[in-house]
């Protein structure tokens, strides 16, 4: 589940490039809206019934969300989502502004392509979920968001490289992918009994943090350039390493406590 949301963000990048240089941006959009109209339909026809007696109301559901903020595990991983999607926003919300200009001026389906780069590393991570189902996870959580950091320093030789920045798409979304899906695999671990309400609450930080990610990158490539926007997402990077590392001195501490 987890590889198709991020194979459909990125692979929509290089179907958007490619129909906005055939027939401009607004074509995007009817694509778009033509592909949702099917998917509703093939969601009614071919989803389950939900057999359940009793259905708690939409508000009681956004209650029980609140609960799990008070839950050490699941606030520090969503902090990571918040954080990991912040720098993956920077990035696809803003690498198509210095590729557009001087020295390049690429157009939009040559920009659609770099998606492609992105494929290759989300594939990459397809690994991710057995290396979190053999004990793993926290290690590859920690080595990825390394990555991450790493990343940018490949991507902010744009104006220089286009192939340092192929190689920094390939290795941002390899740590992306491995990380959500490790966080995703801790949670549900934790929480087997309530899966949909745990992952319907990470996702909450996976929404903000794109949001945060895509407003900023503009704002800071307007003043500094894609220089200013390179360091925005290595510093959303270190704040989810951070978290990360916090969150093991917790447990550990926990554990020690509970040793004594």
């Amino acid at each position: 589940m987890t590889s198709g949301v991020i194979l459909g963000i990125l692979g929509s990048r290089v179907l958007a490039g490619g129909l906005a240089a055939l027939w401009g941006w607004r074509s995007v959009y009817l694509t778009l809206a033509v592909l949702l109209l099917a998917l509703a339909y093939l969601a009614l026809r071919l989803l389950p019934t939900d057999l359940r007696t009793e259905r708690p109301t939409y508000g009681q559901v956004l209650f029980s969300l609140g609960r799990l903020f008070h839950e050490g595990l699941f606030l520090s991983r969503g902090l990571i989502a918040f954080f990991l999607f912040a720098s993956f926003g920077t990035l696809w919300s803003g690498l198509a502004l210095p590729l557009a200009a001087e020295p390049w001026n690429l157009n939009t389906a040559q920009i659609g392509l770099f998606g492609v780069a992105g494929l290759a590393g989300a594939l990459g991570a397809a690994r991710a979920g057995r290396w979190a189902d053999s004990g793993q996870a926290d290690i590859v959580t920690g080595a990825a968001l390394v990555l991450l950091a790493v990343s940018w320093v490949a991507t902010g030789q744009v104006t220089w490289s286009l192939w340092a920045v192929v190689v920094g798409v390939v290795a941002l979304d390899f740590a992306v992918q491995a990380v959500h899906v490790s966080n995703q695999h801790l949670l549900t671990t934790a929480r087997p009994g309530r899966t949909g309400s745990v992952i319907g609450g990470y996702m909450v930080f996976y929404s903000l943090g794109s949001a945060l990610g895509a407003t900023a990158t503009t704002t800071v490539y307007s003043t500094y350039g894609w220089t200013g926007s390179s360091v925005l997402g290595g510093a959303f990077s270190l704040c989810a390493l951070a978290v990360w590392a916090i969150g093991r001195r917790v447990v550990a501490g926990d554990r020690r406590s509970v040793a004594a």
